[in-house]
């Protein structure tokens, strides 16, 4: 497992953007998959998008393409979301999590998440 923290969030107008930023601890970040999810409130947890292991490759959700970029810099071992033409219905706790090498969708496939970090869009 890898200990991961998300910042960057915050309050943003609607058509606003606004990039969040997942750090990730050990040297053997290069090794995995990283996720972006969210859940707003009553909802459930939701897929945003995922980078592979050196960035070359990256799947969203209908929801966030076009608009939201996954990047990763493995020397800083980081990988950031940038969300461009925010929506209010983007409100949401961010969330990163970490799998070992094979991308997926699926929150339960991963092994290692963040704390969470607040987007709240206003419209």
């Amino acid at each position: 497992q890898v200990l991961l923290v998300e910042s960057g969030g915050g309050l943003v107008q609607a058509g606003g953007s606004l990039r969040v930023s997942c750090t990730a601890s050990g040297r053997t970040f290069r090794e995995y998959v990283v996720g972006w999810f969210r859940q707003a409130p009553g909802k459930e947890r939701e897929f945003v998008g995922v980078i592979n292991w050196d960035g070359s490759d990256t799947y969203y959700a209908d929801s966030a393409k076009g608009r939201f970029t996954i990047s990763r810099d493995n020397a800083r071992n980081t990988v950031y979301l940038q969300m461009n033409s925010l929506k209010p219905e983007d409100t949401a706790v961010y969330y990163c999590a970490a799998r070992s090498w094979v991308i997926s969708a699926k929150p339960n496939e991963y092994d290692s998440w963040g704390q969470g970090t607040q987007v709240t869009v206003s419209s």
